[in-house]
């Protein structure tokens, strides 16, 4: 492929400033990393939030880069270049087209919100796969083609991985890859080159606001999935939406694509109707545009019935019908690391969940709530070098809806864990003085603050254990360690003992 056929990918996109030299050049290889470039790749020069690649120039001439395209005025450079006006933009388009525009070639599945991106993800692919479709998989826990499952470097990679794994998706013969999208992903312009068919929206609840500072901004962020629906080659495209969630209504109302609408407290295109909910899983009527049928589910919490909704919404405008999602639902079983029971012959409830977000902890907590015969006993922290705001937050959701809470550190990264401890404690604090039967400890050692937790349930009490979910690592410093708390959890029931 030649310099000149890949910037014609930009064309309407990014705009091209400068070209130099003959565009005609072979190029074999693309990359943004000048520690991998290869002789005749195409080296693209993106300025980042923390690393500018235009430092890296001369690296990856010496590694052989056959080409540049560059942000910066650049001189004394040989070499044929294009300077467009963001290559961190121009990145993903260009990795497009080297790759084949993979996305033109599979229908593209598109899931953002703060809560419930995963689990939406998962029943998607269940019931797609139901329809005899092959699925590829991209989201948190990892990226799935086949039978293949590689670790997630991100919830949504880098716009150059991101390509290559559609294009992989595309060789091992999928006809749907269904993806986490990310807000810092949508704002790092990692999806450029990427043409959705739907775009789902589930929540907007306060997270990240260390990167977007403000929920307007994070929600701009968003935003950008459903209004990147407009123009393109594909037809028969969809926006998703929770209407239950206030952020949605806006969604809706800039959607270019047409809208599906999806909730249970509000007039919805598809809802639940007659609720039932327990700690074996979840059954309601699905009322949608093709009927109402019922729907079985092994998935437990009310915040599921809308992960349900919205992917039954997915399913159906990729074709289903109300017997291929009833049959397909009760296919899952669980999703890693969410509302994940740990069980090793003892009489009390464990339960692992990834809920790292104050609103993500309220539905985890009045899910159990819902269930519970015995006390709630729950563990939790926040993770280091992240959005500060959310932690006293946290604290008081926790002591609200909660027997007993034990304060721990998440993925504390180089901040000091006893003073995110702290900050935390705050909010349980002022909690507490409205329900100062509430009990709390903070034990900054992980793996002990489950240990205790475990010491401390007896009968048909219920632990949870929130913030890490399927994750097997803990951040130290920036040391990266092995931790997995339903691992840790199941050592502790066989050690400390198994009550009734």
């Amino acid at each position: 492929m030649t310099l000149a056929t890949m910037l014609h990918a930009l064309d309407g996109q990014v705009r091209v400033l400068e070209r130099h030299g003959d565009l005609g050049v072979a190029v074999n290889a693309i990359t943004d990393d000048s520690r991998v470039v290869s002789p005749q790749s195409l080296f693209v020069a993106v300025k980042g939030e923390h690393v500018d690649g235009h430092r890296f120039i001369a690296a990856a001439l010496k590694g052989g880069a056959g080409a540049l395209v560059v942000q910066e005025p650049v001189s004394g450079i040989s070499l044929p270049f294009a300077r467009v006006e963001d290559s961190r933009k121009a990145l993903g388009f260009l990795g497009s087209r080297f790759y084949g525009d993979p996305s033109n070639r599979i229908r593209m599945i598109g899931v953002t919100g703060t809560n419930g991106k995963t689990t939406t993800t998962y029943v998607c692919k269940a019931l797609l796969e139901a329809l005899g479709r092959q699925v590829g998989l991209i989201g948190t826990v990892g990226y799935q083609i086949g039978p293949t499952t590689m670790p997630a470097s991100h919830t949504t990679p880098g716009a150059l991985e991101l390509q290559r794994l559609l294009n992989q998706m595309v060789a091992a013969g999928c006809t749907v890859a269904v993806m986490e999208v990310s807000s810092h992903a949508l704002v790092q312009d990692r999806t450029s080159g990427c043409e959705y068919d739907v775009a789902v929206f589930s929540n907007l609840t306060q997270d990240h606001l260390d990167f977007h500072k403000t929920m307007e901004g994070y929600f701009q962020a968003k935003l950008r999935l459903f209004t990147g629906l407009a123009g393109g080659a594909k037809a028969k495209k969809r926006a998703i939406i929770n209407v239950d969630d206030p952020f949605g209504h806006r969604i809706v109302e800039c959607s270019p694509a047409p809208v599906w609408t999806y909730g249970l407290k509000q007039k919805a295109d598809i809802r639940a109707e007659e609720v039932r909910l327990s700690l074996q899983g979840t059954t309601f009527t699905a009322a949608t545009p093709v009927g109402t049928f019922p729907v079985e589910s092994h998935l437990v919490g009310e915040h599921n019935v809308y992960n349900l909704l919205a992917a039954i919404g997915v399913a159906l405008h990729e074709g289903a019908t109300p017997e291929h999602i009833r049959q397909a639902v009760g296919t899952v079983l669980n999703v890693p690391g969410r509302f994940e029971r740990v069980m090793a012959g003892q009489s009390f409830t464990v339960v692992v969940d990834y809920a790292h977000t104050e609103d993500a902890l309220v539905r985890l907590l009045t899910a159990a709530e819902a269930l519970k015969t015995g006390r709630i006993i729950t563990v939790f922290g926040c993770g280091g070098d992240r959005d500060r705001g959310k932690r006293p937050k946290m604290g008081a959701a926790a002591v609200r809806h909660s027997d007993v809470v034990i304060l721990t550190s998440d993925n504390p990264r180089t901040e000091d864990p006893l003073v995110i401890l702290d900050q935390v404690e705050r909010g349980v604090i002022e909690a507490r003085q409205e329900r100062p039967h509430v009990q709390y400890r903070k034990i900054a050692d992980r793996r002990q603050a489950i240990e205790e937790a475990v010491r401390e349930a007896r009968g048909t009490d219920m632990i949870l254990i929130a913030g890490k979910g399927h994750e097997d690592y803990q951040i130290v410093g920036t040391e990266k360690l092995h931790f997995d708390d339903r691992e840790v959890a199941h050592n502790a029931i066989r050690q400390i003992g198994i009550r009734v």
